[in-house]
C-alpha cells in the first residue's frame, strides 16, 4: 500500500504560510532533505490555490532538486474548475478527493507526495488519509499566519527520525 506523506516548512508556532523572511537557511541540508522526501514519491497532490502559484514559478525555476521533481511528476490537482493555465503531468479531480486518495493508495507506487495546499493538507489529516510527516521547523516564531495543524483534534504520531540544522532549523519525520 502507498502512502501519502505530508512534506510542509514552517515555523515554531506552526505558521506555515506567511510572507516575510522566517525561514533560516539551512542550505545543503535543507536541500538534502527534500532531495531525501520526493526521491519515494511518484505522484503529488496538489490543491487549486498551490497548484495556481506554482504553474507560474516551477516550470521556469532551476531549483534543483525540486523544479525537475514537481515538473516530471504527475499532479493530482483537487479542483473544481478547468485550469487556467496547462502544466505538463496534471490531472484535475473533480471527484470526492477522500475516495480518489484512497484509491491512489491502493495502486502500484512509491509515496504520494503532499506538499503545500494547507487546506487538502487539512482535508487528508482530518480523514487520516496522511501516513507520514516530513516537516521542517525553522527557529521562527511569526505571530500570524495560516497553520496546517489548526484544531483538527487529537491525533498520535510517532517521531521516527529527527535531524538538527546548523541554524536550528529541526527536519523531523512522523509516522502513524
Amino acid at each position: 500500500m502507498r502512502k501519502v506523506v505530508l512534506y510542509h516548512l514552517m515555523s515554531l508556532d506552526g505558521v506555515a504560510f506567511e510572507d516575510g523572511d522566517w525561514l533560516a537557511d539551512d542550505g545543503p541540508q535543507l536541500v538534502d532533505y527534500l532531495n531525501r522526501v520526493i526521491a519515494a514519491q511518484d505522484d503529488v497532490l496538489l490543491g487549486r490555490g498551490t497548484y495556481d502559484y506554482w504553474v507560474g514559478h516551477w516550470p521556469k525555476s532551476d531549483f534543483q532538486p525540486f523544479a525537475d521533481f514537481i515538473n516530471g511528476t504527475h499532479k493530482h490537482v483537487v479542483t473544481s474548475s478547468a485550469f487556467s493555465e496547462e502544466w505538463a503531468n496534471s490531472t484535475r479531480v473533480t471527484t470526492d478527493v477522500h475516495d480518489y486518495v484512497t484509491a491512489m493508495k491502493g495502486e502500484p507506487g512509491g509515496d504520494i507526495g503532499l506538499h503545500g495546499s494547507i487546506e487538502l493538507a487539512r482535508s487528508l489529516l482530518r480523514a487520516r488519509l496522511v501516513d507520514e510527516l516530513r516537516l521542517v521547523v525553522a527557529p521562527s516564531v511569526v505571530g500570524h499566519g495560516r497553520r496546517v495543524f489548526d484544531g483538527d483534534g487529537v491525533q498520535p504520531w510517532r517521531l521516527t527520525e529527527v535531524e538538527r540544522g546548523k541554524n536550528g532549523t529541526l527536519f523531523l519525520d512522523y509516522s502513524r
